[in-house]
């Protein structure tokens, strides 16, 4: 294998990481949410909007 090409190799592996790792975790928060009951999503947004001092009241 000649330098050329592994450099060509890495340069493709190191393109394709970043949108497998969002579509993974992409995946996985809809998977996790449709499975999850509507109150602890509700309660769960409700915290972090009170965390980040929006008010939601």
């Amino acid at each position: 294998m000649t330098t050329q090409t592994m450099k060509s190799t890495a340069a493709l592996r190191t393109g394709l990481l970043a949108p497998v790792l969002f579509l993974t975790i992409g995946l996985g928060i809809v998977v996790v949410t449709g499975h999850v009951q509507a109150s602890t999503l509700h309660d769960a947004a409700h915290d972090v909007r009170h965390a980040t001092g929006f008010p939601c009241h």
